[in-house]
C-alpha cells in the first residue's frame, strides 16, 4: 500500500514497487553472468586548456563562473560503475538497503551555482548557415561548409593563447569558446567526447540572457539519461557529469 504524505503525494512501499522494476536486461541481474566485472569508461571530464583571467567577468556574466571554477579530480570508475547497478530507469533513482534517494536540482544549483528556473536549454540540430554564425560569435569558423560540431582540439587551438592586445569582444569571443568545451567536456558529455554540437552556440551570443536558460535542469537531464543507459550491460562508456555524482555520494552518503 502507499503511505500518504501531507503535500498530496504517495510514497510506494518497497512491496509495490517491486511490481515496478523490470529486471530484463539490466546489469544488476547479469553480474553473476559476466566473465569480467564490468568497470565503465567515462569520456571527456575536463576543459582542455587554462582559463584565462579575461574571461572570468564574461563567465560570471552567463552564470558559468561557478562552475569553471570547479577543479577537476580523480575519478573513481569502479565507484561510479557500483553505483550504476543500483540505478533504476523505471523510478530515475538509485535503490539501497535503506531506501531511495536521487540527485536533485537542489543539489545541483548548490554544487555547480547554475541556473535551475528559467528557459528550457533546446535548439535546432541543423543551422541553416553554420560559419557566418561562427564568424559572427567567435570571430573564425572551423569550415566554410556544413558541420554540426567543434572540435575540442580546434577550439584548444584557435582559444587557448588570448593576446594580450586582444579588445572587449576578441575576450568574448573567447569566453563563448571556453562555455562551448565547458558544455561538451564537462557538463553534457556525450557519446561525441572529442566534440561538442553546434546547437548551444545561439544561445551564448547574449551572455547576459544565457542565463536565463536553466541548463542546471539540463546537465542533470543528461545525467539521468547516461545513467539509465549505462543500466544496459553491453554499455560501457558514461557520459554526463560524473564530477557532480562522485561528489554528490560522497557528501550525501559520507559512508
Amino acid at each position: 500500500m502507499a503511505l500518504p504524505l501531507h503535500d498530496g503525494f504517495n510514497i510506494i512501499d518497497f512491496q509495490q514497487m517491486g511490481s515496478l522494476i523490470n529486471n530484463n536486461n539490466h546489469i544488476s541481474s547479469t553480474i553473476n553472468e559476466m566473465g569480467q566485472y564490468r568497470v565503465l569508461r567515462g569520456r571527456v571530464n575536463s576543459v582542455g586548456f587554462l582559463l584565462d583571467e579575461r574571461l572570468i567577468p564574461y563567465l560570471e556574466l552567463a552564470e558559468f563562473g561557478s562552475t569553471a571554477m570547479i577543479q577537476t579530480f580523480n575519478l573513481r570508475y569502479d565507484f561510479i560503475s557500483t553505483l550504476v547497478e543500483r540505478w533504476r530507469p523505471e523510478t530515475n533513482t538509485f535503490h539501497s538497503p535503506c531506501g531511495e534517494c536521487a540527485i536533485t536540482l537542489e543539489d545541483v544549483a548548490l554544487q555547480l551555482g547554475l541556473p535551475i528556473d528559467g528557459n528550457v536549454v533546446t535548439g535546432v540540430s541543423l543551422i541553416s548557415r553554420p560559419a557566418t554564425l561562427c564568424y559572427e560569435l567567435l570571430g573564425r569558423s572551423p569550415s566554410e561548409g556544413k558541420f554540426t560540431s567543434f572540435r575540442f582540439s580546434w577550439l584548444k587551438a584557435n582559444f587557448e593563447h588570448l593576446p594580450s592586445t586582444a579588445n572587449e569582444w576578441e575576450v568574448m569571443q573567447a569566453a563563448r569558446a571556453y562555455i562551448m568545451h565547458l558544455i561538451g567536456g564537462v557538463l553534457m558529455s556525450d557519446a561525441n567526447d572529442s566534440m561538442v554540437h553546434l546547437l548551444y552556440l545561439p544561445l551564448l551570443s547574449n551572455l547576459h540572457n544565457t542565463r536565463l536558460y536553466s541548463w542546471g535542469f539540463a546537465v542533470l537531464a543528461m545525467l539521468y539519461r547516461e545513467l539509465c543507459r549505462m543500466t544496459d550491460p553491453s554499455a560501457m562508456d558514461i557520459g554526463g557529469y560524473l564530477i557532480l555524482l562522485q561528489s554528490w555520494v560522497l557528501y550525501r552518503m559520507p559512508f
